[in-house]
């Protein structure tokens, strides 16, 4: 058998796994490992400006292509600089492989330089992690990593390698070593049957989309059930883009957060909820007793520690959603069971349009309500669109629309200030891979939101990238402030302006337009709302590109705390 050194074996390990593209920042630690992925063919590597930049940038890769997102780095603070994007992926249901090296093992536990033990700090934020301090391991362990990855609820692992292990010889046959296989959970047939049973007997049931109906590939699915038995659906946020949001059957967002006036009202109008990859947190239910009262649960998920965590759930279902959906379709069409819209049900469109919140404004600077107008009338139906926290991203789920399933990327529950560039970054390295020019991605970002990530401009740039972010420029901190203004009424440390006498024209602290041109992008400040299209075209046609949009400083969103108390705000 022959030998090989196991920074070798893992370089191997990654071509088999079907790895083409990682994220990372070398180092000491782990250059060994380097030094074979400089001579693989089959694997590019991107060079991040920040490790938590490579995190989020195979966070991207991994929602576009439905693949392991894998990120690499060396020690001590690099490998502590991965932990928010494993937090990250980890409560978005993202599949990654990071890796990182540490110090020799003779050394762990020592406080030697930079000998942090990673694997222990990141285990309540990852599905696995390891330390190898066994060579013979390392293969075993690099493959249950990814099967681990990839099995049931998708999230992150982690693997952590002393650097004497790497430089190690061991035998070692990529012939004979192999991919780990594993299983998807299905329903059966009498929770199947039931859950029909409950949907017919119901005076008006609904679907709630969550991300899990993204995650699983099953918008087709979900489209056809909710068509055959007259089913409206609402979605949960990071289900948004599960249905073309024109969809007949689409009511809108669920929320206190992000919600729509429609979505909000039709979920409260019914008595049964189908729930598919849908987890129930706090920004979706606001107060349970709201969201609960006088209404069943089903609720499918892949992950059995979610069924009735959260609601009550007089069916739970553990299955892939996919998996799930269609058995309901052919248990649905085995009884002949097609049923007619009634009035609630065909009555959507027109309380869609009814209830839909105002957008068209002219004002300067610009309303972010007319941004989102534009956004919707010039983008084609391609467009992926990614963002990140902030009233940005409020106002993105509230007001955008999208028409096709995954084109809308979002970081949930984690609230990552900063995430959008790098994902954006990865997921267009994953749409160029894959052959899919016409994927335009189009990232949605704060003023505040870019500072915290925008090293990552060199990485679009370096790579010639071709995103777009919009910078929705408001001079604040503005999802703090509007907390700060509404709940405890007053402001502080939220105002990002500054030197007002050579920038009080646009109300602006940083200058993105030079910022952006000294990264090596094309970038331009749009400040009359209708200059956006002509705008956005420039962006498209010059990309990576960033535009500087100047927007009014103190539109709020529209919040609350309870599903049946929205204070409307803008």
């Amino acid at each position: 058998m022959p030998k090989m050194q196991v920074a070798e074996v893992i370089v191997k390990i990654l071509e088999d796994e079907g790895v083409t593209a990682m994220f990372g920042i070398p180092g000491a630690a782990i250059n060994p490992v380097y030094k074979y992925l400089g001579q693989t063919t089959k694997i590019k590597h991107y060079i991040a400006r920040h490790e938590e930049g490579a995190c989020h940038a195979a966070d991207g890769y991994a929602r576009a292509t439905g693949k392991v997102g894998v990120c690499i780095c060396t020690s001590g603070p690099a490998a502590t600089n991965f932990v928010t994007g494993l937090y990250t992926a980890q409560v978005d249901s993202i599949p990654i492989v990071a890796i990182t090296g540490t110090a020799t093992r003779a050394v762990l536990g020592q406080e030697a330089f930079q000998a942090v033990d990673i694997a222990e700090i990141v285990k309540p934020v990852t599905k696995k992690s390891y330390c190898v301090r066994e060579p013979y391991r390392l293969p075993g362990t690099m493959r249950e990593a990814f099967r681990i990855a990839r099995e049931g609820r998708p999230g992150p692992v982690l693997i952590d390698l002393p650097v004497d292990l790497q430089r190690t010889e061991i035998e070692y046959d990529p012939e004979t070593d192999r991919s780990l296989d594993f299983s998807t959970p299905k329903a059966n047939e009498r929770q199947i049957k039931k859950a029909i049973d409950m949907i017919l007997e119901a005076k008006n049931p609904i679907i709630l989309a969550g991300g899990g109906v993204i995650i699983s590939g099953a918008s087709k699915e979900l489209q056809e059930l909710a068509e055959y038995l007259s089913l409206p659906i609402c979605a949960s946020y990071m289900g948004k883009s599960a249905l073309d949001t024109n969809h007949p059957l689409y009511a809108g967002l669920v929320g206190t957060i992000m919600q729509t006036r429609l979505g909000n009202k039709l979920f409260l109008e019914s008595d049964l909820v189908l729930a598919v990859g849908a987890r129930f947190v706090d920004r979706h239910t606001g107060k349970l007793d709201v969201y609960t009262k006088d209404r069943k649960f089903i609720h499918i998920d892949i992950d059995p520690l979610q069924i009735g965590k959260i609601v009550p759930t007089e069916l739970g279902i553990v299955s892939d959603a996919k998996e799930a959906l269609q058995m309901m379709i052919d248990q649905a069409k085995a009884r002949n069971a097609k049923v007619m819209p009634n009035e609630w049900v065909s009555s959507i469109p027109a309380r869609r349009k009814e209830l839909a919140r105002r957008l068209d404004f002219d004002d300067v600077p610009i309303k972010p309500q007319r941004l989102f107008k534009e956004i919707n009338e010039f983008f084609d139906d391609d467009t992926i669109f990614v963002t990140s926290v902030g009233l940005n991203q409020i106002w993105s789920g509230q007001y955008q629309e999208i028409k096709k399933p995954g084109h809308y990327k979002v970081c949930g529950c984690a609230g990552t200030l900063g995430w959008d560039l790098p994902a954006s970054i990865g997921a267009k390295v994953g749409y160029e891979e894959m052959e899919m020019p016409q994927k335009k991605v189009v990232g949605i970002t704060g003023d505040g939101g870019l500072g915290f990530m925008v090293e990552e401009l060199a990485m679009a740039a370096h790579y010639q990238t071709p995103i777009v972010m919009l910078v929705l420029n408001n001079g604040f901190l503005s999802l703090i402030r509007q907390n700060q203004s509404i709940v405890y009424d007053y402001e502080y440390a939220v105002d990002l302006t500054y030197d007002t006498d050579k920038l009080a024209k646009h109300g602006i602290g940083i200058d993105f337009v030079k910022l952006a041109e000294a990264f090596g992008l094309y970038a331009e400040r749009v400040e009359q709302p209708g200059d956006l299209k002509a705008a956005f075209q420039r962006a498209l046609d010059n990309a990576p590109a960033i535009l500087d949009i100047i927007c009014e400083r103190e539109t709020n969103c529209s919040m609350g705390l309870a599903l049946d108390a929205i204070a409307e705000r803008g």
